[in-house]
């Protein structure tokens, strides 16, 4: 018997909620876990697969701005890469990296890329209950979908690819429920709002990712990272990660530590003006929450309590920002 509609609703934001508090968990864990970086250089990925003949496919999409996607990531996690290529031609696969490295810049304009954004704050207004909700809560939640601090963006160390699969035959896509990318309750690796069948591709396509150690954010049915603080927790390894947010120079192929890994890339005034652009895209008069106590950081201490739902101040929200104005971004996101 199918839920009523309003009970299905009240489930389905029940559940983003959770997950969306688990994934600020696993911020605060990746914020407090040791890095020792190893300084290990880049490699193509797009090359490395034409030297081997295997069919791979690239994303031909902007990031954001004019900013292109930059295939490259530590070397020595490349051969790991082509050789799930390779395993996944051999069963009628064709994998497709949709994106690989970013830089601090392209990670911090990736966050306020008006169409992300946009989508995130509508997910926010649904979740808490279709009011305009706290700027904390906003900056809470793009730390989670779209990493908003360095130590805890895997795309910033070098040792994750977003990916899709599709099938050499005739092209279509291996579908795992939604495109990527997907930005809603149905975006969670195993999420109960997802067909079984398409869950079983997920599932499938993580095997093949985790047998040469790409392990899956759990939050994201896309994102895989290898090497890095987010995959010793997810392994249960407690001895300290080798791959580090880094700023890399392409042209000489340096590698070297971010400075400061623990700097918000966009801080709260921003996202305040981000909130406010959001609803002027709407066609309606800026209308900026009043701050709650919930964190905008995870802080070295004990953790934040999360936003309340229905802030007294916050105001109703227009109607263009409706999750019905749809939450699905074809090109653009991830950590």
């Amino acid at each position: 018997m199918n839920m009523p509609p309003n009970a299905d609703d009240a489930a389905r934001r029940a559940y983003w909620a959770e997950q969306m508090e688990q994934g600020y968990a696993m911020v605060e864990k990746l914020i407090a876990f040791p890095v020792e970086e190893c300084g290990e250089r880049f490699a193509s990925l797009v090359d490395a697969a034409a030297a081997a003949n295997v069919e791979m496919l690239f994303s031909s999409s902007k990031i954001a701005g004019d900013l292109d996607r930059v295939f490259h990531m530590r070397e020595s996690l490349v051969d790991d890469v082509v050789t799930i290529g390779r395993e996944m031609n051999e069963r009628g696969w064709v994998l497709k990296i949709e994106d690989g490295f970013r830089s601090l810049e392209m990670q911090g304009q990736l966050v306020r890329k008006p169409v992300l954004f946009d989508t995130i704050l509508k997910k926010c207004i649904w979740e808490n209950g279709g009011e305009i909700p706290p700027v904390e809560m906003v900056f809470r939640r793009a730390i989670v979908l779209i990493a908003n601090i360095p130590k805890i963006g895997t795309h910033m160390s070098g040792s994750a690819i977003d990916i899709s699969v599709f099938n050499r035959d005739d092209g279509s896509e291996v579908w795992r429920g939604n495109p990527y990318l997907e930005m809603s309750e149905r975006t969670p690796m195993r999420s109960p709002f997802v067909e079984p069948e398409f869950i079983a591709n997920r599932l499938a396509i993580t095997a093949m990712m985790e047998a040469h150690g790409f392990m899956h954010f759990p939050f994201e049915f896309w994102h895989f990272n290898k090497g890095d603080a987010g995959a010793h927790i997810l392994t249960g390894n407690p001895a300290p990660c080798r791959y580090g947010p880094v700023n890399w120079n392409r042209l000489t192929n340096d590698v070297t530590a971010v400075a400061d890994p623990l700097t918000p890339l966009n801080p709260l005034p921003v996202i305040e003006k981000e909130i406010a652009a959001a609803m002027k895209r709407a066609g309606v008069t800026p209308l900026i929450p009043s701050r709650r106590s919930c964190s905008p950081r995870p802080p070295s201490g004990p953790s934040p309590q999360a936003c309340p739902s229905g802030p007294p101040q916050a105001h109703p929200a227009d109607p263009a920002l409706s999750p019905s104005a749809g939450v699905s971004s074809r090109r653009d996101k991830g950590r």
